[in-house]
């Protein structure tokens, strides 16, 4: 019978070095942890491929949970995928406004989905934050429309929208926006685990950094 690592620690240690052996791409120090943590997350080493970090996402996005910011989800999912407390002990919080009041009716009135809808009802929220999409295009690029104004520009954008329809267009137009800090998954891979995954490195990388 195969030999089998069981120890919790051991088994995270050794996943982020096979992981790391088996990249490709010359990645800068301070990406690794977003990309080991997509890979492990996703179980599947040719997504590194796809991952596109703009060069400032890594250093804003840090800044950003160091001073505070909250975190915006385009659904419950990313949002129950974040590590909660530990963005509380770096003085944030996550929020999705998908089930807020009036949003289902408002999205009806608009002819528009809900989870773009929650985000052009709660433009305010948006400036300064860390915006996590994992399901939604629409929302994607209702971010992408308020992020052209300044009062309502996020801090980082990490788009990773999934399937068929307008997730890879929508990805496509973030990531030609670079002036606007970002982290993606081109093509239509994506998802909610994948969107909270990026945030929770980030979080982890910056308490370990506050701890130095």
């Amino acid at each position: 019978m195969t030999d089998f690592i069981l120890d919790p620690g051991q088994i995270e240690t050794e996943s982020m070095r096979l992981i790391r052996v088996g990249l490709t791409r010359p990645w800068l120090e301070d990406e690794f942890p977003v990309v080991q943590r997509l890979i492990h997350t996703s179980g599947e080493p040719s997504l590194e491929q796809a991952i596109a970090i703009h060069p400032q996402a890594i250093a804003c996005g840090l800044k950003a949970l160091k001073e505070g910011a909250n975190v915006i989800t385009d659904v419950e999912m990313v949002r129950a995928g974040i590590s909660k407390e530990k963005l509380k002990s770096l003085g944030g919080t996550v929020q999705s406004f998908l089930n807020a009041p009036g949003v289902a009716e408002q999205a009806k009135e608009w002819g528009i989905t809900r989870s773009m809808t929650a985000i052009r009802m709660h433009p305010e929220s948006l400036r300064g934050s860390i915006v996590a999409i994992g399901n939604a295009p629409t929302a994607l690029l209702e971010v992408l429309r308020l992020a052209e104004n300044p009062e309502t520009c996020p801090a980082l954008i990490i788009g990773i929208p999934v399937g068929f329809v307008g997730a890879k267009e929508s990805k496509d137009l973030l990531w030609a926006r670079q002036t606007i800090p970002s982290i993606t998954i081109l093509g239509t891979r994506g998802g909610s685990p994948l969107a909270a995954t990026v945030v929770n490195a980030l979080i982890y990388t910056a308490l370990k950094q506050l701890a130095l």
